[in-house]
């Protein structure tokens, strides 16, 4: 035991005062893509920069050598090369060649990730919650009430949820209305509702969405997948318009509420149509799910290559070892392109099916991604499926874009270059 400590003291030593870099290479020999990007957020947390070298090796990241670092990566089973200084710098140069589109940003500060969810028990997973999980980066569970508390400045990261904003209850009244999580999450959130001084959950759910807003516009990160993703810009547009059925707020619907929409506060969409049929499990046209003819064993969206040097911040969050990401389903699976507005920024598409897949935008001083899906790895997650096991897909290219989202916020924020 004193002959191995000795030898680890010596090894120590030597890669110290040969001042070494750890790589985390993000190529096909990482074991691990989805818990490198935990060791790179612990790194930060360790005091230590982070360097995200993009479009090297798949976006590998690299830090300085320590002791503590490269045994982090060990005990999580992440793939990592030590690179003596000399040779680091001789990337860096290569790096830096103006032909070559690759870039460095630094990565200075772990951020902090806030999740928007309910706090009673869903019967269904989230795709971001389970990436966070398993790459073991901290995050905390917020919100109506801790949104409306002003709570969300404390974060740099928010992340929605499975979530529908427009006070519908995710549309699941035609098949789930007797059923008892169906009926305890009307509950809870009527219970929020009526405690913040709202008569409909619709009201409470615009005032969140509002407040959202202001979040990212003030600097924040907003990410959201699925239903989080239409549902948030169809309450902005329908502010002061009663859009919800009996059902769900216990008066009819306005039979001119599309004509009464107003776009203009949306972050992502417009000139969308609703589907006023209460029953159907759909909220408008800008999703594709219902109508589109895309066979399973086809099902792939590419995603977009950008200028590593001019357009940093697609080339941050497109960052993967493959541009063919396989499809999934959700409730809100695609965007059709007519809906979206001419401002954002589609960074996955299928082209073939006239498809968005991934999108990104500027609000104020913040951003914010959209990702159409439920969960990268589960073709179609259906209501009271078992989660998805994350171990068994280290290396999946659709969480990756979901790590790559929840890393941006720790690079020094840029506006993208025009």
């Amino acid at each position: 035991m004193r002959y191995v400590l000795t030898v680890l003291l010596v090894v120590a030593g030597f890669r110290s005062s040969q001042a070494a870099v750890i790589l985390l290479p993000m190529d096909l020999s990482q074991t691990d893509h989805l818990k490198a990007y935990g060791v790179a957020y612990w790194v930060l947390t360790q005091g230590y920069k982070v360097d995200w070298m993009l479009n090297y090796r798949g976006g590998s990241f690299s830090f300085p050598w320590f002791a503590a670092g490269e045994n982090e990566c060990l005990v999580r089973g992440v793939a990592y090369e030590i690179v003596p200084d000399v040779q680091y710098q001789a990337i860096l140069q290569q790096i830096a060649n103006p032909e070559v589109n690759q870039d460095v940003v630094r990565l200075e500060k772990a951020p902090r990730v806030a999740v928007y969810s309910p706090k009673n028990k869903q019967p269904w997973d989230d795709a971001v919650t389970l990436a966070l999980t398993y790459a073991e980066i901290p995050y905390d569970v917020v919100y109506d009430d801790e949104v409306l508390q002003g709570k969300l400045p404390l974060y740099d990261w928010l992340h929605l949820h499975h979530e529908d904003f427009t006070g519908q209850f995710g549309r699941f009244y035609a098949a789930y209305a007797h059923a008892p999580w169906y009926i305890e999450d009307v509950k809870t959130n009527e219970e929020i509702a009526a405690r913040w001084g709202f008569t409909k959950v619709s009201h409470l759910k615009l005032a969140v969405a509002k407040k959202i807003r202001e979040y990212v516009a003030g600097g924040g990160f907003m990410f959201a997948m699925c239903s989080a993703t239409d549902s948030y810009d169809i309450a902005l547009a329908a502010e002061g318009v009663d859009i919800c059925e009996w059902m769900y707020d216990g008066d009819p619907a306005d039979p001119a509420a599309q004509q009464k929409l107003d776009f203009s506060p949306c972050v992502a969409f417009h000139n969308f149509t609703l589907v006023k049929d209460p029953l159907v499990y759909e909220f408008s046209n800008i999703d594709a799910t219902l109508s589109r003819q895309v066979p399973r064993d086809q099902d792939y969206f590419t995603l977009f290559e950008f200028s590593a040097k001019w357009d940093p911040v697609p080339t941050m969050l497109c960052q993967n070892h493959t541009q063919v990401i396989k499809g999934f389903m959700g409730q809100t699976t695609a965007f059709r392109k007519e809906t979206i507005k001419p401002h954002v920024l589609i960074m996955g598409e299928n082209k073939a099916a006239g498809e968005a897949r991934y999108i990104h935008g500027e609000f104020g001083n913040g951003f914010w991604t959209f990702y159409g899906g439920h969960d990268p790895e589960d073709y179609q997650h259906q209501v009271g499926d078992p989660p998805t096991d994350l171990s068994l897909h280290k290396n999946s290219p659709g969480y990756r874009l979901i790590l790559n989202n929840v890393l941006f916020p720790a690079a020094k924020k840029k506006k993208q270059k025009t």
